[in-house]
Parts: structure tokens; C-alpha cells; sequence
């Protein structure tokens, strides 16, 4: 039976169509994946604002950093949203300040029996890890997920413990490689990560944070500190991970938030690194741990070796990059989570870690002083931020969802305090600024800050009974280091940080992160 010409002919134009609408169909939906940069977001972990050589830094060499800037756009006026950890954390992920967070400060969940105690923790998965944040907080990485973005997390976490529905595979994260627990992250040489939802066991001994040095041991012998240099570095372990995610990740939009330890204490660097700054600095005086963390032979070395490794790494992943042909379409923002520290060992003052803002106890981390909450922010996107930029766009940790969310031409379905800073990276006009920023800390007294233009108030001593509440006003474009408190020659300045307090202040959900001199009222006139 002889097939019609013309059947076949139409059955033929049919098919033809379908397929190239199939094909533009299928354009659709890959393009937009396509035409998306990659986002690299990196996490110091208490690196000082002074601690970078684009931002002062005379001692400690951050070469691969440094480049960053000077093929990007270095930020003067960046902060954090919280000067310790976990909520620093938080205020990131869901673009909240202190006023309106649910985690506002460290929380380890102490009703749980013996957290601190490491050996227990090893036995015992269920006393690891922070106070959970709620099930129905939506973090920004979810909202990314949906957009086609393969999502991953290396370093630590602090969010919630492990089993409970606060860890990052289930609020975001397609891929996680580290620390759960903050209080495991005080070793670089821990007994085990995490990987996902499962442990991964180490070859390192079981050596408690906080351990001294052996009774009778010389503080001047190396040998006296080989405990706490053992066989698996989890720097090393969570750069691999993460290059792996990377890897695996190349043919479509990914987002990576590498959210490393470095250089909080413990001060544990690798070997190379340190035998450089020992021949740099000289001798020094041994660290005993008297406060905190763990013996080191040549602290200032051993500290400045750790920031070194770490630009070392991140001059490796832009290595990586450029030659898999990524770097083009990927933006890089590196930032810290707060101040650099005071305890462990750490030598702020021999560093000038906060540059002009001071470093000693009180200063910088813990504190709402601009040494523990104004940070390094850099960021790179060739062919989209002019090199070698810098700008003094006053902004915080909690634009950044905000900002992300402009940069993917999405619309943000979460309530968010952040403003997107997406025009200062491209060079555009139009940038939103802020009217305030805000900052309540439960921790160290009792804390809170709000920033109004170059006018910066202080209030301490909220939560101890032991000590007067100070009432300080500061103007931070004639007096950076926040010295001459001006308080009483501007009243008009203190009432218009009340009205901004009793807008933007709620009562926190978590009875350890109230303050009563906030939960009472007594604060709402600044006075």
C-alpha cells in the first residue's frame, strides 16, 4: 500500500515543529542556569579588620587576598551583625539584625548534660552542636536551591545540633563538609567531622581543647607541644571537600559558603608556614595557656602562619577557577564574622589586628565597639566590579541576601533588614543607604549599638547588676577609635536612637539572650 506524500509531509512538518519548540523550551529553562554567575561567599573566622595587607596589615602576609582587592572592590564601612559567632552567623543567613533575630548570641545548649566536655562529646553525637534555630526558618541558601543553584557548605556551622532539622543539609545545603559544633572547632586536629549528616572519623588522637602542657614538660622543647600538632588538619580535609564540590559543580550555578575556622583559636598552623614567621619574628615567648585554648611555642608565629595558609588556599581556588574557565562568571565576597579576638594567645597590640579601632579586651570581639563588629569585606566579579575600587557604602553581613537575590534578578519572598548593595558593586547610581544599624548583644554584659550616619551609641553593662549602664555617643568620622564619649553635648542625637530602639528592638523568643534592662523598657529614652 503506497504511504500518502502529503501525510507524510505534514507528519514530517509535526514533528520538526515539536522538536524545535522542545528545543527552545529546553533553551529556557537551561539558560537562565547558564547566564547566572556562580557565588563564592568566604567566612574568616575572627580575622581583625586590620589583618589583611589591603587593609594595613605590616606583619602578616595575605598576598592571594590582597589580589582580590586589587581586581575588585575593597569595603571600609562593612559590618557584621553580631561580635561572636553564632549570631553573626544567623543575622547572614536570614538577613535579620539583633533586633529581630532568634539566635543573639552562643548558645551551647547546656541542658543537654556535660557539652563542654570533649571526651563526652565524642561518645555522645547528641551533645554536640549550638541551640537549633527553629524549623521554620527559611535560610537564604533554600531560597537558591530553588533557583538551580547547587548549594554547599565547608568549615563550621554553629546552627543547630546534629539530629535536629537545624543542620545545614536540611536548611539549604545540598553538600556539607565540617564542624557541626562550635565548641569541637576550638582543635584544628579534631577526632571527627562531619560530612552531611555522618561522622567522619580522623587519625588524630584524643587531645581536649583547652589541654595544657604536660606537668613538668619545658616549655622551650618542641617536643613538649606534639599533642597539639597531630596527623589530619581539618583545614586541609575541608579545602579538598569544598575543590570537590566545586568540581562536581562546574556545569551548572553554584553557590559555596566556605565558612572557615581560620585563624580562631586554637593557634594550629602547618608546619612550613610557621618555620617562615619563626625566621621572620625571632624568638618569642612561649604561650602557656593561660587564657584559653591550647600551649604554643611561638604564638605570634604560629598565628600569623594560620591567616598565611589561609590566603594560600583561597590563591588556590582563584587558581582553580581561572583555569576551568569559572572565575569569569563567578562573583567572590571574603569577609570575617566579627573582631579579632583577645584570648589563645593571640598578640593584637604586635599586629595591630583592628587597625585604628584597638584590639585589647573590650575592643574587639564580644564587643559592639567597632574593633568586634566593622570587618573586612572584599569583593570580585571581572567584567562587573571595577578593579582596584573601594568604596565606603556603609553596610552589614545581613545585605547580603538582599543583595544576592538583586544580583540573580529574583525577587526576595523573606522579610529581610538588609539592603541590597548591588549598585555599589557595579558602580551605579541609585544605591539605597541605610538609615540605622543595629546591633544587641546579650553576651559580655549586656550590649547594644546603633550606627545612624558617622553618630554611633554604646550602651554596656545591661545584664550586670555589678556595674552602672554607660550611655555613650561617638562620631566615628571624627573619632573612629570611639575615645571621647560626646553624649551629654548631643541629646537630640540620643533621642533619635530611641525612636530607632523602640521601632526596631522585639523581645527575644530565648530567655538566655533577654536583657532586662531592654525586656523592662528602661532603655527606650537612651537615658
Amino acid at each position: 500500500m503506497r504511504f500518502p506524500f502529503k501525510k507524510l509531509s505534514y507528519i514530517f512538518l509535526v514533528v520538526l515543529i515539536l522538536t524545535f519548540v522542545g528545543c527552545q523550551d529546553k533553551n529556557k529553562e537551561t539558560k537562565p542556569e547558564k547566564s547566572r554567575p556562580n557565588i563564592i561567599y568566604i567566612l574568616a573566622d575572627d580575622l581583625g579588620y586590620g589583618e589583611l595587607g589591603v587593609y594595613g596589615q605590616e606583619k602578616i602576609e595575605t598576598p592571594n587576598i590582597d589580589a582580590l582587592a586589587q581586581n575588585g572592590m575593597l569595603f571600609t564601612q562593612h559590618y557584621t551583625g553580631a561580635p561572636v559567632c553564632a549570631p553573626a552567623r544567623y543575622m547572614l543567613m536570614t538577613g535579620k539584625h539583633a533586633g529581630h533575630s532568634f539566635i543573639r548570641g552562643n548558645h551551647e545548649w547546656r541542658e543537654r548534660g556535660k557539652v563542654w566536655d570533649y571526651r563526652e562529646m565524642i561518645l555522645d553525637s547528641t551533645l554536640e552542636g549550638q541551640h537549633p534555630i527553629p524549623s521554620e526558618t527559611v535560610l537564604f541558601p533554600e531560597l537558591l536551591q530553588k533557583e538551580g543553584y547547587a548549594t554547599g557548605m565547608v568549615g563550621k556551622w554553629g546552627l543547630g545540633a546534629p539530629h535536629t532539622d537545624a543542620i545545614p543539609t536540611k536548611k539549604g545545603f545540598d553538600f556539607f563538609y565540617g564542624y557541626n559544633c562550635q565548641r569541637q572547632a576550638h582543635t584544628y586536629y579534631p577526632v571527627h567531622l562531619y560530612k552531611n549528616e555522618n561522622r567522619v572519623h580522623l587519625n588524630n588522637d584524643t587531645i581536649p581543647p583547652h589541654t595544657k602542657l604536660a606537668e613538668g614538660a619545658d616549655p622551650n622543647d618542641p617536643e613538649s607541644y606534639k599533642n597539639f600538632r597531630l596527623n589530619d588538619y581539618a583545614p586541609d580535609l575541608m579545602f579538598d571537600e569544598m575543590m570537590g564540590f566545586i568540581s562536581e559543580n562546574e556545569q551548572k550555578p553554584f553557590f559555596l559558603y566556605w565558612a572557615s575556622p581560620i585563624p580562631h583559636n586554637a593557634i594550629q598552623a602547618p608546619q612550613k608556614w610557621e618555620e617562615y614567621y619563626k625566621k621572620k619574628f625571632g624568638e618569642e615567648e612561649p604561650y602557656l595557656g593561660n587564657i584559653g585554648y591550647f600551649p604554643h611555642q611561638n604564638p605570634r608565629a604560629g598565628y600569623a602562619a594560620m591567616i598565611s595558609y589561609f590566603d594560600e588556599n583561597v590563591g588556590k581556588l582563584v587558581d582553580y577557577l581561572k583555569e576551568n574557565d569559572l572565575y569569569e562568571n563567578t562573583i567572590i565576597m571574603f569577609t570575617s564574622d566579627n573582631g579579632v579576638t583577645f584570648s589563645g594567645g593571640t598578640d593584637g597590640e604586635f599586629f595591630n589586628s583592628s587597625g585604628v579601632f584597638g584590639e585589647e579586651r573590650g575592643r574587639g570581639k564580644g564587643f559592639v565597639y567597632e574593633g568586634g563588629v566593622r570587618v573586612p569585606m572584599i569583593a570580585t566579579w571581572p567584567n562587573h566590579i571595577k578593579p582596584g575600587s573601594k568604596t565606603d557604602h556603609i553596610s552589614a553581613h545581613y545585605d547580603v541576601m538582599a543583595t544576592l537575590f538583586d544580583l540573580i534578578d529574583v525577587e526576595n519572598p523573606l522579610e529581610t533588614d538588609g539592603i541590597s548593595f548591588l549598585p555599589t558593586l557595579k558602580g551605579e547610581e541609585g544605591q539605597e543607604k541605610h538609615d540605622f544599624l543595629y546591633w544587641e548583644f546579650p553576651e559580655y554584659g549586656g550590649q547594644v549599638a546603633i550606627r545612624m550616619g558617622d553618630w554611633k551609641v554604646v550602651r554596656q553593662n545591661l545584664k550586670d547588676p555589678k556595674k552602672e549602664p554607660t550611655l555613650e555617643l561617638y562620631n566615628l568620622a571624627e573619632d573612629p577609635a570611639e575615645l571621647k564619649n560626646v553624649a551629654d553635648e548631643n541629646p537630640e542625637i540620643l533621642a533619635k536612637a530611641a525612636e530607632v530602639f523602640s521601632k526596631e528592638h522585639t523581645n527575644s523568643e530565648v530567655e538566655r539572650f533577654r536583657i532586662p534592662l531592654i525586656e523592662n523598657g528602661l532603655l527606650s529614652a537612651m537615658k
